[in-house]
């Protein structure tokens, strides 16, 4: 689930890890692009076979800062959030992400905004 990632990846940055081991799963490298083309992390690779795939994540700092400075997440196992685009404002300033799971895929909220897609909510980062 993606809320393991993300825990996960804060986590890592918390103690200057260089690179951490994410179990795969499809979701979870939807989320994993979204967040290197928005410069949150350095890279990522898909390593293993079957049963025992695995993200090799390399995390990004910035003047021996992490990249990421914060998580809010939105929708959770028990309270789902549906968004409609119209409804879909910039996190903190513009200077953050919202990410959201619509039925063309996992987007970034600015992204949705322009194709005019809402869909479920899944967390803001900055």
């Amino acid at each position: 689930m993606y809320i393991n990632l993300l825990t996960q990846l804060k986590n890592a940055q918390a103690v200057k890890k260089e690179n951490v081991k994410i179990p795969y799963s499809k979701i979870d490298e939807g989320i994993l692009k979204i967040l290197v083309s928005n410069n949150y992390i350095e890279n990522f690779e898909k390593k293993g076979q079957k049963i025992k795939r695995y993200f090799d994540v390399k995390l990004k700092y910035v003047e021996n800062k992490g990249a990421i400075n914060g998580i809010k997440l939105i929708s959770k196992p028990s309270r789902r959030i549906y968004i409609g685009f119209e409804k879909i404002r910039p996190v903190k300033h513009g200077y953050g992400l919202m990410v959201i799971s619509t039925s063309k895929g996992i987007m970034g909220g600015q992204e949705a905004k322009k194709a005019k897609i809402g869909g479920l909510a899944l967390f803001e980062i900055w």
